[in-house]
């Protein structure tokens, strides 16, 4: 995960040294469906884990919108790496709280029980793990 804005965002604010401080700031929210409420952001560095419940003006149901929104200006974003290391690279988004994010360990698959394993889950397993 990756806390991003864009650099004029941080012309007349400081950038959050710790997720203490986004609480000063416009952050861009991911409400799910199947919560109902705003999904904090979670943080961890040095063993100590914290999850922080942003304030902004803007909440989105999906991930693209609150991207286009931070690019737009709107505030500050919680997005996946992979989502965002292009826009980054180019100078769009700046990063912040880079120490406080985990890395993206990859995607897992989940499925109930391998006594229900068919060859189709097994290829699509198999691909997943080669692609």
């Amino acid at each position: 995960m990756a806390v991003v804005a864009v650099p004029d965002y941080f012309v007349h604010r400081t950038a959050p040294l710790a997720p203490a401080e986004l609480a000063q700031h416009d952050c861009i929210g991911l409400r799910l469906p199947t919560h109902g409420g705003l999904l904090p952001w979670d943080f961890a560095k040095d063993g100590r884990e914290v999850k922080v419940r942003v304030d902004g003006q803007w909440t989105f149901n999906a991930s693209a919108p609150i991207l286009r929104a931070a690019l737009a200006g709107a505030g500050m974003a919680f997005l996946p790496e992979t989502m965002v290391l292009e826009h980054i690279a180019a100078g769009r988004l700046r990063r912040v709280l880079d120490d406080w994010c985990d890395t993206f360990d990859g995607y897992y698959a989940y499925y109930p029980s391998r006594r229900q394993s068919s060859s189709a889950l097994k290829l699509v397993i198999d691909a997943l793990r080669h692609p």
